[in-house]
């Protein structure tokens, strides 16, 4: 048995409201060997993304939840140590739901080999991770924008919304980005290409919004939900189209949201306007995961994609990560760097 430890952060509680950094704990356990068929790997790259946050809850889901005293879910990006299945050798980089920890072993078949020399390694994790392909996925079998119609994308400086709304815009389509602080803004029309970006932080969202959308709304990505939501159904369009990713503006509630009951409101227009609302998890879409990495690579290479990253290092600044990532505080896709390649 070699004589190096796995450093792993486990969930320690189940946060009341928004995670603290109480909530996780850090420890080491003995360097696992792996099984027949399966592989050791040594984690390069984790991504940090909001739907951790669900995972921490037990409340009935889509999947399971983190254990309490079990390592914190993750994909990450890896070089294998040992390999005893024949499809993959030691120093091969690969992709893997390997969870917060310096070192994992999973079956062979649940690792993907990926190519250092196509993208930075964590890039895997972002524009041609799980976080393109959700963008790619609600566009794709979802909203299926057309040229001339408006396209709104909340979060529009981070992972999902920035790739969403340059691939809109590639479609032909008005793209309206909804971001906090003008640094997000400014980049996110500047660098992305986006029409049009709104600080969702600046008063009157929905009086701005409508005047950024002179001829209403056909497509909303919905990320966010919160008061953003409420500002954009007024101005869906007649059989617009909503795919339902996440709503990281109510992930940190402790209960309903205070206020009054909307939901006639959001149905009246769901009847009014025809609307389309879909909830999505993007492994339901796994089918269009190598069009995806085809297309996106290719865009890419050629300049006409673009994205960025707010990196953390070493594996103690998860639990950071994904607290500010949940508090706004970041910018681009969240990744935390856990070992030199």
């Amino acid at each position: 048995m070699n004589a190096e430890r796995v450093r792993r952060i486990v969930l320690r509680h189940r946060p009341k409201g928004a995670p603290v950094d109480t909530d996780f704990a850090l420890e080491e356990v003995r360097l696992p060997e792996p099984g027949p068929g399966e592989v050791l790997v040594r984690t390069l790259w984790l991504s940090i993304d909001p739907y951790m946050r669900g995972r921490m809850s037990d409340a009935p889901s889509y999947t399971a939840p983190v254990g309490l005293g079990e390592p914190m879910h993750g994909e990450c990006v890896g070089v294998v140590l040992e390999s005893r299945d024949p499809s993959l050798s030691r120093g091969d980089h690969v992709i893997g739901m390997g969870g917060w920890q310096s070192h994992f072993v999973l079956p062979a078949a649940k690792l993907r080999r990926i190519d250092p020399a196509q993208a930075p390694l964590s890039a895997w994790l972002g524009v041609l991770g799980m976080p393109g392909l959700t963008a790619y996925a609600a566009l794709h079998d979802i909203a299926r924008p057309e040229a001339g119609e408006t396209v709104v994308v909340p979060a529009a400086a981070g992972a999902v919304g920035a790739l969403a709304g340059q691939l809109a815009k590639l479609r032909g389509c008005r793209v309206v980005g909804i971001a906090g602080g003008p640094e997000k803004c400014r980049y996110v029309t500047g660098e992305l290409g986006f029409d049009v970006c709104l600080d969702r932080r600046e008063p009157d969202l929905e009086g701005r919004l409508k005047a950024a959308c002179p001829d209403g709304v056909d497509v909303y990505l919905e990320l966010v939900g919160g008061e953003v939501l409420w500002a954009v159904l007024p101005l869906m369009n007649l059989h617009g189209r909503v795919p339902v990713i996440g709503g990281i503006a109510w992930y940190n509630l402790p209960g309903l949201p205070e206020g009054g009951d909307r939901t006639p409101l959001l149905m009246r227009r769901i009847l009014v306007c025809r609307l389309r609302l879909q909830g999505m998890i993007v492994w339901d879409h796994a089918a269009l995961e190598e069009r995806f990495r085809e297309e996106v690579a290719a865009l890419l290479r050629e300049g006409r994609i673009r994205y960025r990253e707010h990196v953390y290092e070493g594996l103690e600044a998860a639990p950071r990560a994904l607290i500010d990532l949940l508090e706004g505080r970041t910018f681009g896709k969240v990744v935390v760097r856990v070992a030199a390649a």
